[in-house]
């Protein structure tokens, strides 16, 4: 009884590593998968335990079923441990499902869509094969699970934020967040993980997510991130986080770098750390990396270091060109800010890639036209366009059910199947509509092709990228496939 097996399992791709975000990269027109560190992660812990370990990302290695049920009946797991999201949890209990129709064993599924839960909503899902559900971060409770479930040793009831079988109904623990310490954790297990199945998006190089911190201070309703990591900003020690950046160049070969924290800017002291022992390293000049930010704050000094020792991305959440938006969804920002931000970061000389959402429930067509002309005030390298996704435990959630928009739980829904009727004044329908043609006329405009096309010309690489999420892009919004 000490077999595990970790996995994503068949199906469209999904970011399932980012309980925050839970893109639906197979409806995206830019996305692109991150690695699978909840999994690593939790092998790590696993491993260090005496545990045998099998972990695959089926749905990224674009398996089937069928390779599911060889694996299943060569390494014969004990316990098969799932991460979720909110767009795919129906699905994958059902695959779970299956599996337990010829292979009996512990089921534990890990979601964001679990944590702090109302019971009612658990009663919507078939259950029948699942042992655990994992509402809060996953790779700190996983051993003691498996301790309790495979050795017997331990109690479920002192284990922080799941729900665990007993007696045909399910038992809530204490959800308490933020207070892991993430220095404590093993490195994630690269060696099980395919690492060549998460690229960078320009290059098409492996690229390695290195979590840097977690938690954020900010209010922002429509996210999941303080209710899960807490407001409480956790960063690790410096040296730990250039251990394992090194570790990675040595061991495994990559030299591409997704600093993941909830926001890697929110303490522009620890950035810039970063980006100094980056830059007194023998890797400075070696390895690149990519950053999420926040538009305040955001100085011009931090930039330049971060230009300087390698980021060759910035990921930032402007999310609309209505003030009025802004500040209903707490962004503590405003659209001057945002051409602030934007400004610096083009001076610095960073692209920047924009993140931008639409269709909150007060919005009108007039306010979804103002982002639009942000968007192009702003001119970002590439963005991402979502309709606002209202998660279960966030207070857009209870907006639109104030505003009636609410259409159901939100199992099997995300920003691009969001479970609303549209705003008080647009249909889903027109709010989609709007979508593509925003995304459409900045995409296909021909100074903007001609621009990329430009800076690619000496990076053949890059041009094929160029041109396959182009493609992808006019598929999913003139053919919606």
């Amino acid at each position: 009884m000490n077999k595990v097996m970790l996995l994503y399992p068949p199906g469209q791709l999904l970011q399932r590593s980012e309980d925050r975000a839970q893109c639906n990269i197979s409806e995206s027109a830019t996305g692109s998968v991150h690695a699978c560190n909840d999994l690593g992660y939790c092998a790590a812990v696993l491993l260090e335990k005496g545990y045998e370990v099998f972990l695959r990302d089926y749905q990224t290695e674009r398996a089937s079923f069928a390779d599911v049920v060889n694996d299943v009946r060569t390494f014969g797991p004990d316990m098969i441990a799932l991460s979720t999201t909110n767009t795919s949890v129906l699905d994958d209990i059902a695959f779970l499902n299956r599996i337990c129709s010829f292979h009996p064993c512990v089921c534990v599924v890990k979601g964001a869509v679990f944590y702090d839960i109302d019971p009612q909503l658990l009663s919507l899902l078939d259950l029948s094969n699942v042992s655990c559900l994992i509402g809060c971060e996953m790779e700190f409770v996983i051993g003691a699970l498996a301790d309790r479930y495979l050795r017997q040793e331990g109690s479920l009831s002192e284990i922080n934020g799941i729900f665990y079988k007993q007696d045909g109904g399910f038992v809530k623990n204490a959800f308490v967040c933020g207070l892991n310490d993430l220095d404590a954790l093993p490195f994630p297990a690269r060696q099980l993980m395919n690492n060549a199945l998460y690229v960078r998006p320009d290059t098409g190089e492996p690229m390695a997510t290195i979590q840097t911190g977690l938690g954020c201070p900010s209010a922002c309703i429509y996210c999941l991130t303080p209710i899960i990591s807490g407001r409480n900003v956790r960063k690790r020690d410096l040296e730990n986080v250039y251990r394992e950046i090194a570790q990675c160049y040595d061991r495994f070969g990559i030299r591409n770098f997704f600093f993941k924290a909830d926001t890697f800017t929110i303490d522009e002291e620890y950035a810039a750390a970063v980006c100094d022992r980056i830059i007194r390293s023998p890797l400075y000049g070696k390895i690149e990396f990519t950053v999420n930010s926040r538009v305040k704050p955001l100085s011009m000094a931090l930039l330049k270091k971060l230009k300087q020792a390698g980021c060759f991305t910035i990921a930032v959440g402007f999310e609309s060109g209505s003030d009025e938006t802004l500040k209903k969804i707490r962004k503590g920002t405003t659209v001057q800010d945002n051409l602030r931000a934007a400004k610096m970061i083009k001076e610095a000389g960073i692209p920047l890639f924009g993140f931008f959402m639409l269709g909150f429930p007060w919005e009108t067509k007039e306010m979804i036209s103002e982002t639009e002309r942000v968007i192009r005030q702003i001119d970002p390298d590439f963005i991402e366009l979502h309709v606002a996704m209202p998660y279960y435990g966030t207070g857009l959630y209870e907006e639109c059910a104030a505003y009636g928009v609410l259409n159901d739980s939100g199992f099997g829904h995300d920003y691009y199947s969001p479970n609303t009727t549209g705003t008080a004044y647009l249909s889903h329908e027109e709010v989609e509509a709007l979508k593509k043609k925003i995304l459409l006329r900045f995409y296909l405009r021909p100074a903007y092709i001609a621009k990329k096309m430009m800076g690619a010309v000496r990076r053949p690489r890059i041009m094929g990228s160029y041109v396959r999420y182009g493609v992808r892009l006019v598929k999913k919004n003139l053919f919606g496939s």
